[in-house]
C-alpha cells in the first residue's frame, strides 16, 4: 500500500510539472509536452527488455522459477510500453517532422525491438511443455537484447531525424529537465509496481493451477479403484 501511494503520488507530481510547471517550447508550443511522455515509455520499454535479459541468463544458469516469472512478467509489461512509445514517437514526429512515420533507425531498431516482445510471447504461450517454452523465451530474451544498444546509439552511429542526445548534451536544462527527471522517477516506479502485482498474480494462478492438477489426478485415482 505504501508503495502504491508513492507511485501514485509520483505520477500526480508528473502531472503538475508538465502541465503547469514546464514552460511550453518555443517551436513546438504544447505539442512537445509529449516529449515528458514518451521518454519515460520509451525509458520502460528498454529497462523491461534489460530485466529479461538478465533473469533470462539467470533462469538458464539456477533453474529458479521466480527468474521465469520475473521475465513472463517483464515482457507483457514491456511490450504494452513498447506500443504506446511507437505510438506516442509517431504522435510527437506528426507534430516535429510532419509525417507519422518514417524509417529513421531509431524507430526502425524500435519496431524490431516491438516483433522481438511478440515472438517472446508467442513462445511462452505456444504448446510446448512448460519448461521448454521457458527456455526457448529465456533465449530469445538473451539473443534479443543485442537490439537494445542499437536503440541506444542509434542516433550516434547513424544520420537520424531524433536529436542526437539532446538529454546529456545540455539541450533540456532548468525546469525542462527536472520535470524530466521525475516523470522518468514516476514510470521506473509504476513499472515496478506492476511488475510486483503481475509476478503476484501468476504465482497465485500457478498455485491454483497445480491444486487442480493434485484433485483432477485424485479423482482419477478414486474413479481407478
Amino acid at each position: 500500500m505504501v508503495f502504491t501511494g508513492l507511485t501514485a503520488l509520483a505520477m500526480i507530481a508528473s502531472c503538475f510539472l508538465v502541465f503547469v510547471y514546464a514552460p511550453k517550447d518555443k517551436t513546438m508550443g504544447i505539442s512537445q509536452k509529449i516529449f515528458y511522455l514518451h521518454v519515460p515509455i520509451a525509458w520502460i520499454s528498454l529497462l523491461a527488455f534489460i530485466v529479461i535479459f538478465v533473469c533470462s541468463i539467470l533462469y538458464l544458469a539456477k533453474d529458479n522459477i521466480l527468474y521465469d516469472d520475473i521475465t513472463r512478467a517483464s515482457a507483457k509489461i514491456g511490450l504494452v510500453f513498447n506500443t504506446l512509445m511507437l505510438a506516442t514517437g509517431s504522435i510527437w514526429g506528426k507534430s516535429a517532422w510532419g509525417v507519422w512515420w518514417t524509417w529513421d533507425p531509431r524507430l526502425t531498431s524500435s519496431l524490431i525491438l516491438w516483433f522481438i516482445y511478440v515472438c517472446y510471447i508467442v513462445v511462452r504461450n505456444s504448446s510446448f511443455e512448460g519448461q521448454r517454452s521457458s527456455k526457448f523465451a529465456a533465449i530469445i530474451g538473451i539473443i534479443g537484447f543485442a537490439d537494445i544498444p542499437v536503440i541506444a546509439l542509434a542516433t550516434t552511429l547513424w544520420p537520424t531525424l531524433h536529436p542526437s542526445e539532446m538529454i546529456f548534451q545540455g539541450g533540456v536544462t532548468g525546469p525542462m529537465l527536472v520535470t524530466l527527471i521525475i516523470c522518468i522517477v514516476a514510470f521506473t516506479l509504476f513499472y515496478l509496481l506492476l511488475m510486483i502485482l503481475t509476478v503476484t498474480i501468476q504465482q497465485m494462478e500457478g498455485i491454483t493451477t497445480e491444486m487442480d492438477i493434485s484433485s483432477n489426478s485424485e479423482e482419477l485415482e478414486e474413479n481407478q479403484k
